[in-house]
């Protein structure tokens, strides 16, 4: 057996060097800040659900959580950052429908594999969506709309925010349903696409409640229609409920290390998740922004994205919606 002083001097280092970089496989973590990238812009959906969690987290896991934001590419690029990133659990990811479902399906190159490229930790909950238009447009309702849009040549606009999210693809699924023709304006994120749509550069969005409600309350936007019944907007019907079927599905919210991050901090990190969301302060926090807390394992969120890939995939083959 070649004993230690057979080994270069570098590599003794390097090997040291690893093994101080992983502290008894994670039982030590964290001794630092924890980065959770979001990848959406500031002031969307997913940066504020993020954000109602990141200080109960910090405070139980004992370290601050840093929040990083790097939108584009309806959050495939944020995702792929952390794919790439070091497993070692100090970066995590906000995980989104958008990001872990559907993108699978739209984008013929995507930069990572959802199954096989994250270690998930839980989910935190879900959120229906929303149609809100221009008051422009002149819409109450969906027939309504639909109405008013037929009558134009071209038919009109739908902003998004990003090419292969729910946002999009809720927005195709809904022209051709109505039999219409629109022309589709992708955006980094929700703000953005709201600071459009609210000026009048484009017609319609669908986001979720939490970014939109205060605009329709304050009259800057109305509220068409919803995907499922939302305590922020009482008043406003659903698809179903407007006679138009096919419309119901709602985004679910969740958080992913990049995989080789070590079991054990993976699951402490997921048993302070979900005493998080255990905190009557928390929950009432999403509520109030249109999330329905759903205290998930991570097994229940990775079950979760196994599911929604092909369910999403025949949406976005029906819709013809897809990135090269």
């Amino acid at each position: 057996m070649s004993s230690l002083s057979s080994f270069p001097r570098g590599t003794l280092i390097a090997v040291a060097a690893l093994l101080a970089s992983t502290p008894a496989m994670g039982q030590d973590w964290p001794v630092k800040p924890v980065t959770l990238v979001v990848p959406f812009p500031p002031g969307g959906g997913t940066d504020l659900v993020v954000r109602a969690v990141q200080a109960p987290l910090a405070k139980l896991l004992g370290q601050p959580v840093i929040i990083d934001n790097r939108g584009g590419a309806g959050g495939t690029v944020g995702s792929a950052f952390v794919a790439r990133a070091r497993p070692d659990g100090y970066t995590a990811l906000a995980v989104t429908t958008s990001t872990h479902a559907v993108s699978a399906s739209v984008y013929k190159h995507l930069p990572y594999d959802p199954a096989k490229d994250f270690s998930y930790a839980g989910l935190i909950g879900t959120s229906p969506y929303v149609l809100a238009v221009n008051p422009a447009v002149a819409a109450a309702d969906v027939r309504s709309l639909v109405s008013t849009l037929s009558r134009r040549s071209p038919n009109g606009t739908f902003g998004s925010v990003g090419v292969g999210t729910v946002s999009h693809l809720l927005g195709e699924k809904f022209q051709k349903l109505a039999g219409l023709s629109l022309v589709h304006v992708p955006y980094r994120g929700a703000a953005p696409a709201y600071t459009d749509l609210i000026g009048g550069q484009i017609d319609m969005m669908f986001d979720n409640p939490v970014g939109l409600t205060a605009y329709v309350r304050a009259g800057k936007l109305t509220a068409v229609a919803t995907t499922a019944p939302t305590p922020l907007l009482p008043q406003v019907r659903t698809f179903a409920q407007q006679g138009m079927a096919g419309i119901d599905q709602s985004l679910w919210y969740g958080i992913a290390f990049p995989k080789g991050t070590p079991g054990t901090i993976v699951d402490r990190f997921s048993q302070a998740l979900q005493r998080a969301l255990e905190d009557p302060a928390v929950s009432a926090d999403l509520a109030a922004k249109g999330v329905t807390v759903q205290p998930g394992s991570a097994q229940a969120l990775a079950d979760r994205v196994a599911h929604d890939v092909p369910f999403w995939g025949e949406i976005a083959q029906s819709v013809g919606a897809v990135v090269d």
